[in-house]
């Protein structure tokens, strides 16, 4: 007679793909706004030093993103790292508008700063709720 063992239910898979969507998202920005600084600067105004250095900031960021959610288990302490930083760029994109620091944007870039501020929260807010389902 053979056991039969079963696993336990995972309960962090939500959890897992956001922070995995995240990262392949981010990443794919990353990409973009180093490799198509001046096209994007041209279309929105944001200064090509603050798109190349936001591209640059995030690609660890990519890496911690894909490193936590490829473990066995996702570290809490990790994804309410996501959660914040998430969080954080969100404030700080309101910021940069808000006090002027990207120069003179267009309406499309203005749009695609609160655009992708949106998206972030997006993120941070599921990641949340994917800690939460952990939890139980």
């Amino acid at each position: 007679m053979t056991a039969v063992t079963t696993a336990a239910p995972r309960t962090d898979t939500f959890l897992r793909r956001v922070l995995l969507l995240d990262a392949i998202l981010t990443g794919a920005s990353a990409l973009m706004w180093v490799g198509l600084t001046g096209f994007l600067h041209d279309l929105t105004g944001l200064p090509e030093g603050l798109l190349r250095g936001a591209g640059l900031v995030l690609l660890p960021y990519v890496a911690f993103l894909a490193y936590i959610a490829t473990r066995p288990e996702v570290p809490r302490k990790g994804a309410w790292a996501a959660v914040i930083i998430n969080a954080l760029w969100t404030v700080d994109s309101v910021i940069v508008l808000v006090a002027g620091w990207a120069g003179d944007l267009n309406a499309l870039g203005v749009g695609y700063v609160l655009f992708i501020a949106a998206v972030v929260l997006g993120f941070a807010e599921l990641q949340y709720i994917g800690l939460r389902k952990a939890r139980r």
